[in-house]
C-alpha cells in the first residue's frame, strides 16, 4: 500500500467539511456538549453500516431510509448524545425526522440528504423541543480545522473517557492526495455486528457509492466487527461514510489500484479506531489483542480471534493478570470452527516480552512472576497458532518453520474489571 501520513484535524481534516457541537441540555445537568451537526460543502456520495440488532433506534431506521432516498447522496450528520431514542415508538421516528429536517434547513439541504445518530439511554422520549431550540447557535458552530472536529466529537460522547478521531493522507497512483478523517464514540455495549458506536467518516476523495459501500463494509469487518469488551450489542450502532471529491481526482468507479490504495487507508484508519475503542472500554485498565494463526481462512481465524477476545473468562483473568491459557483454549473451542486442539499453541505476549504456556494442546513450564509481569501492560496480546511446528521442539513455539494454514486474523478487546460493574451499574444516574 502507498505510504500513509498521519494527519491533525478529524473529520475536517478533509477539505470541504465543516462541524460543530453545542450543549442543547439532553443530558441533565450536564456542561458538557450534547449536539453534534457534521456538513460537506459539496455533494457526497455516501454509505453506511448499521446495528444488525432486531431493535433498531428511530435514528437507524431514518438514517437507513434517507441513505436510500437520497440515491447515496448524504451531506450532513445531526447527532445528539444523552438519549438513544430507541423503542420510543411512532413519536421517536416522527422526532428522527424531525431532527433530520431541522438539520437540513440550516444546510439548505433536502431531509433526505441528512443522516441521523442518536446515543445514550433507550427507552426515554427525545427531548425534540431542546434541539429545535439549540439550532441557531449550532449552524452558526460550524467550522473547519480541529476546532469543530473536537466540537463534533464532543457532542456525541457518553461514558468515553478518552477523544477517538484520526486522520491520514495518501497519494493515489494517477498522484492526487486524498485525505480521510473519523470520529467515533463508544465504551461500552460493543460487540462484533455491529461494535457499538457512532462512527462518522469523510474523505475528500472522489468514488461511486458502490464503491464506497464495497471498501467500507471491507473496512468495517477487519476492524470494529473484530471488536468486543463486553458482548452487548446495541439498537444504535452506525457508521458513516462520506466522500466529497475534494481532491478532483478521476472518479474511483471500479476496482484497480486507486481502490486498493482508498480501501487500505480507509482499513488502516477503521483499525486504529477500533483499537482506540477497546482501550477506552468501560472500566478497562488495558487492551487485549487476540491473534490466530493457521486458521483454514482469514474469515475462520476471525471467528476464533473475536471468540477469545469476547469470554469473560479470558477478560478477567487479563485483569488479574493471571496466564489461564485453559480459558483461551475454551473458548477457542466453542466458537463453532474445526480445529485440533492437540496442535494449538499460545503464547502471551507485551511490551516487556513474550512467555510460551501452551504447546501441542499442553501446558508449557513458565514462571508464574514473569507472565504476571508480561500481563500487567497496558498492551497485551495472546497469539495462538493452530498447526504443529515441522522443526522439533523449539524454546519459544513461535519461531521456527510451521506447517499452518492461509488464515490470519486479529480480534480487539479489553479486561474486565469492577469498574465496569460500577459505571453499567448506575448508568441512568
Amino acid at each position: 500500500m502507498e505510504e500513509v501520513k498521519e494527519l491533525p484535524g478529524g473529520i475536517c481534516a478533509p477539505r470541504g467539511f465543516r462541524a460543530g457541537g453545542v450543549r442543547a441540555g439532553i443530558k441533565a445537568g450536564a456542561s458538557k456538549r450534547d449536539l453534534a451537526l457534521v456538513y460537506s460543502d459539496r455533494p457526497c456520495s455516501s454509505a453506511a453500516v448499521f446495528t444488525r440488532n432486531r431493535v433498531q433506534a428511530a435514528s437507524v431506521i431514518v438514517s437507513r431510509e434517507h441513505l436510500e432516498k437520497s440515491g447515496g447522496r448524504i451531506r450532513a450528520l445531526i447527532a445528539n448524545s444523552g438519549n438513544a431514542n430507541a423503542c420510543t415508538g411512532e413519536a421517536g421516528l416522527a422526532a428522527a425526522r424531525r431532527m433530520a429536517a431541522l438539520g437540513a434547513e440550516k444546510l439548505a439541504l433536502r431531509p433526505e440528504e441528512c443522516a441521523v445518530a442518536s446515543t445514550g439511554v433507550i427507552g426515554v422520549p427525545l427531548p425534540l423541543p431542546l434541539i429545535e431550540a439549540a439550532m441557531n447557535g449550532l449552524a452558526a458552530s460550524l467550522c473547519a480545522g480541529e476546532a469543530g472536529a473536537l466540537a463534533a466529537l464532543e457532542a456525541i460522547m457518553t461514558t468515553d473517557t478518552r477523544k477517538k478521531q484520526g486522520a491520514l493522507q495518501c497519494r493515489l497512483p494517477a498522484g492526487h492526495d486524498i485525505r480521510i478523517g473519523a470520529m467515533t464514540k463508544g465504551s461500552g455495549m460493543i460487540h462484533p455486528n455491529m461494535a457499538t458506536m457512532i462512527c462518522l467518516i469523510t474523505t475528500d476523495a472522489a468514488l461511486s457509492s458502490a464503491m464506497l459501500d464495497q471498501a467500507l463494509r471491507r473496512a468495517v469487518d477487519r476492524s470494529f466487527n473484530r471488536l468486543t469488551v463486553d458482548g452487548d450489542m446495541s439498537t444504535n450502532d452506525m457508521v458513516l461514510i462520506m466522500a466529497g471529491g475534494a481532491a478532483e481526482n478521476d472518479p474511483i468507479e471500479t476496482e484497480g489500484k486507486a481502490y486498493e490504495v482508498f480501501a487500505g487507508a480507509l482499513e488502516t484508519l477503521c483499525v486504529k479506531l477500533a483499537r482506540a475503542r477497546a482501550r477506552d472500554g468501560e472500566g478497562a485498565s488495558r487492551i487485549i489483542t487476540v491473534t490466530v494463526e493457521g486458521a483454514a481462512s482469514e474469515a475462520e481465524a476471525a471467528v476464533l480471534a473475536r471468540s477469545v477476545a469476547g469470554s469473560n473468562l479470558v477478560k478477567a483473568a487479563c485483569f488479574g493478570s493471571d496466564a489461564n491459557w485453559g480459558r483461551v483454549i475454551c473458548a477457542l473451542g466453542y466458537a463453532g470452527i474445526p480445529f485440533d486442539p492437540a496442535l494449538v499453541e499460545i503464547v502471551f505476549k507485551s511490551a516487556e516480552g513474550s512467555i510460551p504456556v501452551c504447546r501441542n494442546g499442553a501446558p508449557l513450564p513458565f514462571s508464574e512472576a514473569e507472565a504476571k509481569k508480561i500481563l500487567s501492560q497496558e498492551e497485551v496480546e495472546i497469539l495462538i497458532r493452530l498447526n504443529r511446528p515441522l522443526d522439533g521442539s523449539p524454546d519459544d513455539p513461535c519461531d521456527g518453520p510451521r506447517d499452518t494454514g492461509p488464515g490470519r486474523a486479529s480480534a480487539w478487546g479489553c479486561d474486565l474489571s469492577y469498574e465496569y460493574v460500577k459505571i453499567n451499574g448506575d448508568y441512568r444516574s
